[in-house]
């Protein structure tokens, strides 16, 4: 049961602190405590002052804030993700949050081609106090390093096996894999293709291993034939579809490892006279927009993209904080969950 609460403040005014302490049922200075990553703060009572917070689209004063002594956080944001509808979700959720913990956002691209080092000197030598680095660059481990080296806080996002000495927001891969795979067999499938994400990812590691796993459990073979590479490029997809659907004994199902892949198979589809989901059954990953922007709409596991990224944020000042206070902030791996969201792409094998 999802309980909504709501404020009684007057209409056209500003939220202010007590506010937020009011509806989360808790002290002016808690929520100061939150808003500045203190950790001497429950995580329950942390949950519940920024459920307030996004409630009342709370910012606090960077005028107070500077009379409190605080100075002006500013986290970088290194991406160089081919996917535009991922890095689309992923911006909002940062920016959001940084505007609520009142950090500065610097967001820098860079091209996965021997630039990604330069571009992360490039964010040291800026003077950013923390990077986020989602996928790809959450497993790139050189970039890692030379942040680690500038003892600059790092926070990696979506990674399938992040580093020990960074902090993480993920979700469990294998099991959201295997969960759609498992209902791909459930549905009475029998062949079943799969594309691969990018290998230099850990999580596509991550989602093969669940789809395997699934299909063990469902006593069904592994074909080798039906699993493909991709590149999570919408590019790759196409032509890991054309490879799936040129064999003699083509797939009845396609499990892409994300949603940009799994467009691309519906597109082939489509272009083979295939109706989806009667002729093919197809299903994605991430649950972007691109899923309900393609027709028919995607059946996918939902990564909560943008909670991904706020909570990276919300990870990042709070080692900020605690490091300008001279405090050791131990390293977390944050597991969010996810989601398997069933539309119009997948059904029963014709037959």
């Amino acid at each position: 049961m999802t309980t909504t609460r709501r404020s009684s403040r007057k209409q056209g005014t500003a939220p202010t602190i007590a506010d937020v302490a009011r509806i989360a049922g808790v002290s002016p200075m808690t929520v100061s405590r939150v808003i500045n990553g203190e950790t001497n703060v429950r995580d329950a009572t942390r949950e519940a002052v920024n459920a307030a917070i996004s409630e009342l689209d709370y910012a606090p004063n960077p005028a107070a804030r500077s009379l409190a002594g605080a100075n002006q956080i500013r986290i970088g944001l290194l991406y160089s993700n081919p996917s535009a509808a991922y890095l689309s979700e992923f911006l909002v959720g940062g920016l959001e949050q940084a505007s609520r913990a009142d950090v500065q956002l610097v967001i820098h691209k860079c091209d996965v081609d021997g630039h990604e080092v330069e571009a992360a000197r490039h964010l040291v030598a800026s003077g950013v106090d923390g990077v986020i680095l989602p996928p790809p660059l959450c497993d790139a481990a050189d970039v890692i390093a030379v942040l680690a080296a500038a003892a600059t806080p790092v926070v990696v996002v979506a990674s399938g096996a992040p580093a020990e000495r960074v902090s993480a927001v993920s979700i469990d891969d294998h099991r959201a894999a295997f969960e759609m795979a498992r209902h791909i067999a459930g549905l009475g499938h029998r062949r079943i293709g799969f594309i691969v994400g990018n290998p230099n990812q850990t999580a596509s590691a991550q989602r093969l291993n669940g789809f395997r796993d699934a299909l063990a459990q469902a006593g069904l073979a592994a074909d080798e034939a039906l699993i493909r590479q991709g590149l999570f490029t919408y590019r790759s997809g196409l032509e890991a579809a054309e490879a799936l659907l040129d064999l003699a004994d083509a797939p009845t199902a396609i499990f892409a490892s994300n949603d940009d892949m799994a467009a691309a198979v519906v597109a082939v589809a489509h272009r083979r006279g295939l109706d989806v989901p009667r002729d093919l059954t197809v299903c994605g990953f991430d649950d972007t927009a691109l899923a309900t922007t393609i027709w028919p709409e995607l059946t996918t596991i939902h990564q909560p993209i943008a909670d991904m990224s706020r909570e990276a944020v919300d990870l990042l000042v709070r080692e900020i904080r605690s490091k300008r206070n001279r405090r050791v902030e131990d390293r977390r791996h944050l597991v969010l969950d996810h989601a398997l969201v069933r539309r119009q792409s997948d059904g029963a094998p014709r037959g």
